[in-house]
């Protein structure tokens, strides 16, 4: 099964279509209601909203989802009954297979409920097919449309010292190219305020577009990343370490002990990173989504020669 624990959660929805053909006669039974095992659509329909419950079940590597919505519907042609099935999920991974196996257990049984009124040859289900689906990376864009520049500074002591390898800023720079940002500069700086500040200084004249710090955010002594980045921003958004916080507590207790911090300064945005692989792994999954909404809005409308302004074609 594969591993969904570092997909952020979305609302998703998925709606798929299955096709029975099937003679007139036996579309006159569906709409009156009348076969011998009962109303065939109310009946198909329930198995439909049961099979997208139980779709974890019956194919062998799809997740368990709580879903929060699961109807068929129907439209009746001449010699056709189209089924429709729609599902909706809050989740880290799609309901497209639940659309798909609630309308094809719907058509299965809506064939099952027809079969003593028509010959074999005469009851087909032809097409089942995904009609949509909404939410997760097909819908959150997960990397940008043109390049923004960026910057990502580690601040370690130990690090800074030769003792021990940087693995989460280099985590972070890696991602963040994945995403889109280039060019990246990448430096590391032990624990001093006066340092940390002269290079955020140089990256703010250079109007780099992010710029990320990795480091400092804890509640140690030396953990004074936050303090000095925290009055040269002009315009806080408290949301982002919100969401933050909110994904990593969902995987380790420790991230409310996190003071990161996200805002402009001017025209560059500065989002602060903890210190650990795996907390700024995790900080960055949470975010990405609305950094590239946030940065594409800029592209739109934004000025400064960091990476904002899109060049005309």
């Amino acid at each position: 099964m594969k591993d969904v624990s570092l997909k952020p959660e979305s609302l998703r929805n998925a709606r798929a279509r299955a096709t029975l053909q099937a003679p007139p006669h036996c579309i006159e039974l569906l709409r009156k209601g009348e076969t011998e095992k009962g109303d065939a659509l109310k009946t198909a329909r329930v198995a439909g909203i049961l099979a997208a419950k139980r779709t974890d079940q019956l194919i062998p590597l799809c997740h368990p989802l709580p879903l929060h919505k699961a109807e068929v519907t129907y439209e009746l042609k001449a010699e056709a009954v189209e089924i429709f099935a729609e599902v909706e999920t809050i989740g880290p991974t799609g309901v497209e297979m639940e659309a798909l196996t609630a309308a094809s257990i719907a058509a299965l049984t809506i064939y099952d409920m027809l079969k003593p009124y028509a010959e074999p040859a005469q009851l087909a289900i032809v097409d089942c097919r995904l009609l949509q689906k909404k939410g997760g990376k097909s819908q959150f864009r997960r990397e940008l449309a043109a390049p923004i520049g960026a910057a990502v500074i580690v601040l370690s002591d130990t690090v800074a010292a030769g003792r021990k390898p940087d693995t989460a800023g280099e985590a972070v720079r890696d991602a963040l190219a994945e995403a889109g940002f280039d060019p990246i500069s990448y430096e590391i700086l032990p624990d001093e305020p006066q340092r940390l500040l002269t290079s955020l200084r140089a990256k703010l004249q250079r109007q780099v577009g992010l710029i990320a710090t990795v480091g400092g955010t804890g509640a140690g002594p030396r953990d004074r990343t936050v303090e000095t980045v925290r009055p040269l921003i002009t315009r806080e958004m408290p949301g982002m370490m919100e969401a933050a916080r909110a994904f990593g507590q969902r995987r380790t207790p420790y991230s409310m002990l996190s003071r990161g911090i996200a805002g402009f300064v001017d025209d560059s945005f500065v989002v602060t990173f903890p210190g650990s692989r795996r907390g700024a792994r995790e900080t960055l999954v949470a975010l990405l989504p609305g950094l590239i909404h946030l940065f594409e809005v800029q592209q739109a409308t934004a000025r400064h020669a960091g990476g904002y302004t899109r060049e005309p074609a």
